[in-house]
């Protein structure tokens, strides 16, 4: 049950802060519209590796896990990755242009399409666009779909701030979600950072998410 914050607001309570990686969870806009359409697509790829780019924070994740639900697959860190443990299954690999060793990538790779599985590999940056890398990886890169996340617009980052609140039991005004479309940074992660710090300084002080608690969120 929520906590009172005084004048009758509502608390939030100090959930875990996990996100939600479900279908109905993933909010849709016409920056991720073509990604979602991808993932879904699955088995019917043109192939059995396809590359998914966007920004930090732009849904990513919550997409590699929409595909591993469809595909009975896991997820993995590319600097993670365990040559013994790649075989047949469908494998979702994180941070593909943060790998610490592009070898053991290409060789994880390519032992996964050898044994007839599929891979959904995600990158911050498309492989085009990747320079002082291993030649032959980022060959096999290239030569796979590639679909990328566009800059979230308006609509979504201030969908994406409803909800995020809304999932820690925040109550916020218009004006709040207004203000901090006006002044936060024009990102899915900054969204997240955001709700996350003012929740954590609401609860702190036992007093609503305001105007002038989120003025001084966005100045720490």
């Amino acid at each position: 049950m929520a906590r009172d914050r005084g004048g009758g607001a509502q608390l939030a309570l100090p959930l875990d802060g996990k996100p939600a990686y479900g279908r109905d969870d993933f909010l849709v806009a016409d920056c991720n519209r073509a990604a979602l359409a991808w993932i879904e697509a699955w088995p019917d790829w043109p192939g059995r590796l396809a590359v998914l780019a966007g920004p930090e924070g732009s849904g990513k994740t919550h997409l590699a896990h929409i595909w591993c639900r469809l595909a009975g697959a896991r997820t993995v860190a590319a600097g993670r990755l365990d040559l013994d443990s790649v075989g047949g299954a469908p494998l979702a690999v994180e941070g593909i242009d943060a790998a610490p060793d592009d070898t053991v990538l290409l060789h994880a790779l390519n032992r996964i399409a050898e044994a007839g599985g599929h891979v959904l590999a995600t990158a911050r940056l498309a492989p085009g666009y990747w320079r002082g890398r291993l030649p032959d990886l980022v060959s096999r890169l290239r030569a796979a779909p590639t679909v990328e996340i566009g800059r979230p617009d308006d609509a979504l980052i201030e969908a994406v701030l409803r909800k995020l609140f809304r999932d820690r039991q925040i109550e916020v005004r218009g004006e709040a979600v207004e203000f901090l479309l006006r002044h936060m940074e024009r990102s899915l992660e900054a969204a997240r950072r955001t709700v996350a710090e003012a929740d954590r300084l609401a609860l702190a002080e036992r007093r609503p998410v305001t105007i002038p608690l989120l003025r001084r969120v966005l100045g720490s």
